[in-house]
């Protein structure tokens, strides 16, 4: 189903020319109202007026997450604080946490977009939406509220956490939609079959999965456990929240970005240079409708890519990959590149496998070691000693051929390694950098 039919199956030329037009009336606003970009501008000797094309996004200044901290926690709003109804914030683990503003008309934008992303991955007027993502300073679990309620559905707004009143509540209150955490859904899977429940005798068609980088294999896990269709949702709050860009249940292939509110660019995370579509790189977003808090150019350090290709569902909007990792997650181990969702990848392919792993990174002798601890099911670990040996080795070289680094493998029993109601900590990181 699409949403609004006029502005995601839009022609190009049209969109184009909306996207312009809100641009320059962003980059206004922008240049009147926050003196952070006004001297950003000046720094680099361009005015609003100098962007004449689309094209000429790229003569703009970047904006980073630092460059957010650095005006906590209001300077980078572009109204009035008598016009803000609403304030997010990041967890603020590895820093400052990073604030953004929405006014009333931000608020309706957001409910609109995730209406569409709902719509997207299968939702209508008549589901239950069982909404698992956190309510509070994290925008998920209010973004999916928003758009439920645009949509029309029910939503239940049961939040994170209590996994085993969650698990009730889905076979008394019969919700068709789940939304949360890849890892959470997980999760609740696990917990169900504990408590006996089979989640192919509850009601649910699809779920909407998005907050962390998951691969496909973790769909496919998803999808056979929880007896659903999966799709993936992307966002950030610095953005928007989530609904920026969703994956439609039809093609599965590329999250359709809401072009019409935000433009993309992918470039070189090392030179800032822009890369053309389908090169991989990180991902770059200007807002070109929010009213609160814009943000040109704004480095996500997701690392993804775009397509134009049309899709099989009608949208024009243009695609992004399945985000792999992240720059600033990235590791690095004697000088390869290694993402979380590359070993990940590695594992689900191994039969006996759990989807429930943790990379470990320690220094010796000044080099880098990587340990993979990765749970295995019950009938695999009361296996003889030998038979996990075996099992360690294949995984072992599987990451060495594929990847090209060296990575010792330790399996766990089931339930070793903690479980997160909203993002997974996939990283422990022990040198000291």
């Amino acid at each position: 189903m699409i949403y609004n039919m006029e502005y995601e199956t839009m022609p190009r030329e049209a969109l184009e020319a909306i996207q312009f037009k809100r641009l320059q009336a962003t980059l206004e606003r922008v240049y009147a109202m926050v003196p952070f970009y006004r001297n950003k501008f000046h720094e680099a000797g361009i005015t609003p007026s100098d962007v004449r094309a689309l094209s000429d996004l790229h003569c703009l200044p970047f904006t980073t997450k630092q460059d957010l901290r650095d005006n906590y926690p209001y300077g980078m709003f572009a109204v009035p604080m008598d016009n803000v109804v609403r304030i997010h914030a990041s967890s603020g683990t590895t820093g400052k946490p990073t604030v953004v503003g929405y006014t009333a008309r931000d608020i309706e934008t957001w409910a609109e977009l995730m209406a569409r992303a709902l719509a997207s991955g299968g939702a209508s007027r008549g589901d239950i939406i069982h909404n698992a993502y956190g309510y509070g300073l994290f925008t998920g679990g209010l973004g999916v509220h928003y758009g439920a309620e645009k949509l029309g559905a029910s939503v239940i707004p049961i939040s994170g956490g209590n996994t085993k009143r969650q698990i009730m509540i889905m076979k008394d209150f019969r919700p068709t939609i789940l939304t949360c955490t890849p890892s959470y859904a997980l999760h609740l899977g696990e917990v169900a079959q504990e408590m006996g429940v089979d989640f192919q005798g509850l009601h649910f068609k699809s779920g909407v999965f998005g907050a962390e980088p998951w691969s496909e294999e973790m769909r496919q896990e998803i999808e056979r456990k929880l007896h659903l269709s999966a799709v993936d949702i992307y966002g950030l709050s610095e953005v928007l929240g989530p609904g920026v860009a969703v994956e439609c249940i039809d093609a599965k292939n590329g999250l359709h970005i809401a072009e019409d509110h935000f433009i993309a660019e992918i470039i070189d995370p090392e030179t800032g240079e822009v890369l053309p579509n389908g090169k991989r790189g990180e991902l770059v977003f200007t807002s070109i409708t929010k009213e609160a808090f814009p943000i040109i150019r704004y480095r996500t350090r997701d690392i993804s890519m775009l397509h134009r290709e049309p899709c099989i569902c009608g949208r024009t909007h243009v695609r992004m990959s399945r985000v792999t990792g992240r720059t600033d997650d990235m590791l690095i181990i004697r000088g390869v590149n290694v993402f979380p969702s590359q070993i990940e990848s590695v594992l689900m392919e191994m039969e006996g496998v759990e989807p429930h792993y943790q990379l470990v990174v320690d220094r010796k002798d000044n080099l880098d070691l990587l340990t993979v601890r990765v749970e295995v099911g019950e009938h695999i670990f009361s296996d003889e000693v030998r038979m996990l040996q075996t099992l360690e080795r294949k995984i072992s070289k599987n990451i060495k051929e594929f990847l090209g680094v060296s990575a010792k493998v330790k399996l766990v029993e089931p339930k070793t390694i903690e479980r997160s109601e909203g993002k997974a900590k996939r990283v422990i990181d022990n040198r000291v950098l």
